[in-house]
């Protein structure tokens, strides 16, 4: 029998943890199923679609780093995939069930609406143009992707609080190594190619963060999944990146 909802969100209030083969509540079960899902399929398509970069990099120190950064999305994605074979999830059937390769136009602007048969964050619906914008785009959403990982290392479900502070080591990696390419890049060719991608992907990597006033943020809160606002998460990306940008003598974009 699954449990009461009401009953659950106490037990999380009062800081305990729901543990793998629990009975959760239906409502609790569906958020954190998605919550695993958007993960596990924006980390596909984001490995998929730098994969087709590697070989654009100038050298082969920069081809390594981004054949690491491409296994270590595959290796974050089995990692959320394998808590969802307790739901009833195949994982072999999932990873064939999508064309994770699969882009649509760059300009389209697709804002917060759900396109497709996945569920990836709509940032990887959009096509990689070059090593400069594969890499500007990479330091931003490493980013972003860092902040809501912080967040997910103390999720009230243990196995994938468990789970993310490993993936989050990773992910601090990326934008360690995301900020380093970018200036090594500027180094050598200078500011504007790298402008012309970050006034591109950066409303599209700040519109992942979702609406103000989403209410599946607001039940992921209600269950103890994350704990801060959209809002709260944007600002402080926008705060980070913002000064990663200043630092490589690079513009802030204006977001509507």
């Amino acid at each position: 029998m699954a449990m009461d909802d009401k009953k659950l969100i106490e037990r999380i209030a009062n800081g305990e943890k729901i543990q793998a083969g629990e009975e959760i509540s239906s409502g609790y079960r569906a958020e954190l199923m998605r919550l695993m899902v958007v993960f596990v399929d924006s980390e596909l398509a984001g490995a998929a679609g730098f994969a087709e970069q590697i070989n654009e990099g100038p050298g082969l120190r920069e081809r390594q780093v981004a054949a690491q950064i491409v296994a270590d999305k595959f290796d974050h994605a089995e990692k959320v995939l394998t808590l969802l074979k307790e739901f009833g999830i195949d994982n072999r059937l999932y990873i064939a069930s999508h064309a994770w390769e699969a882009r649509l136009s760059r300009y389209l602007d697709l804002g917060n609406r759900r396109v497709g048969g996945d569920k990836r964050l709509n940032v990887f619906h959009y096509p990689l143009q070059g090593w400069t914008d594969a890499l500007v785009m990479n330091a931003l959403m490493a980013a972003a992707s860092g902040i809501q990982l912080k967040e997910l290392r103390n999720a009230s479900y243990a196995p994938l609080a468990d789970a993310m502070r490993e993936i989050a080591e990773g992910e601090s990696r990326h934008a360690e190594l995301g900020e380093r390419g970018l200036q090594d890049l500027i180094d050598r060719n200078g500011t504007d190619a790298a402008q012309v991608a970050v006034e591109y992907w950066y409303p599209k990597v700040a519109a992942t963060f979702g609406r103000a006033d989403s209410q599946h943020n607001d039940r992921f809160r209600a269950y103890g999944l994350i704990t801060k606002t959209n809002d709260q998460r944007l600002n402080e990306w926008e705060g980070l990146v913002n000064d990663v940008l200043t630092r490589l003598g690079l513009n802030v974009p204006e977001v509507a």
